[in-house]
């Protein structure tokens, strides 16, 4: 009786300590489902703000909001799930072994389906919206939007990577100093590649707009980026350790 005891209280604690962490997991999908959808929500929706109203939300406007959203959900949800709400920052984390690569697909997964979510309430919003719902698109060649979206991801990242990683002062004004770095490139850049430097920024309009003639570029520019900068970190951080 007391064996039998036994062992149903070693069954109980594993069943409790599974769904633990599986709480805890689908906290962190939902949390970056969640700034994902508004993200896309307020920064193309801005977009499509400016294009309803004739531009009364102006360029630098749209560049402010995209700035903003991600600033407030940086100092709202970073302590939940590290707020990422970008494959590209997921992707570069992992590969600087500061995030569990077996993590990486679900929280892909969790980012593209909030933006796709955010695209289709826009949708909902603005039917009759046929410019693509905030969408990135090059206005020059796929070259030059491919190659200026690996610098501007490589320069968000690097500025993520230095900021969430150095002393406390740093960490307290990150949420601040990345949304900066996202309205600056924003507003320097949007106008000539849509300045995304984010992977499921771009999928949610593109999927529900059905323009993906250059997804592509917004897919494997800003991995690319990241990754580039990962490596700039760990020969920084090695040449600072030495």
């Amino acid at each position: 009786m007391c064996k039998f005891a036994s062992n149903e209280s070693v069954y109980l604690h594993f069943i409790n300590q599974l769904l633990k962490k599986y709480t805890v997991e689908m906290k962190n999908y939902f949390s970056e489902f969640l700034g994902t959808f508004f993200l896309v929500l307020c920064g193309t929706g801005a977009v499509v703000a400016n294009q309803e109203s004739g531009g009364a939300v102006t360029h630098l406007g749209i560049a402010l909001t995209f700035g903003a959203i991600v600033s407030v959900l940086i100092y709202t949800l970073s302590d939940v799930s590290g707020c990422h709400i970008n494959p590209a920052m997921t992707l570069g984390f992992s590969f600087l072994n500061l995030f569990p690569k077996k993590e990486i697909l679900p929280y892909a997964i969790s980012q593209i389906a909030g933006a796709i979510a955010a695209s289709e309430t826009l949708h909902l919003l603005f039917p009759n919206n046929n410019k693509g719902l905030g969408g990135t698109l090059p206005s020059g060649s796929d070259v030059q939007s491919f190659i200026l979206e690996i610098i501007l991801t490589f320069l968000l990242f690097f500025v993520v990577i230095f900021t969430s990683q150095g002393r406390k002062e740093t960490q307290n004004s990150a949420g601040f100093v990345i949304g900066l770095t996202v309205f600056l490139e924003a507003a320097f850049a949007g106008p000539i590649c849509g300045a995304s430097m984010n992977p499921a920024r771009s999928i949610g309009p593109a999927l529900i707009s059905g323009n993906i003639g250059s997804l592509w570029i917004y897919i494997f520019a800003p991995v690319i980026g990241s990754i580039l900068a990962a490596l700039t970190y760990k020969y920084l951080a090695l040449s600072k350790e030495l």
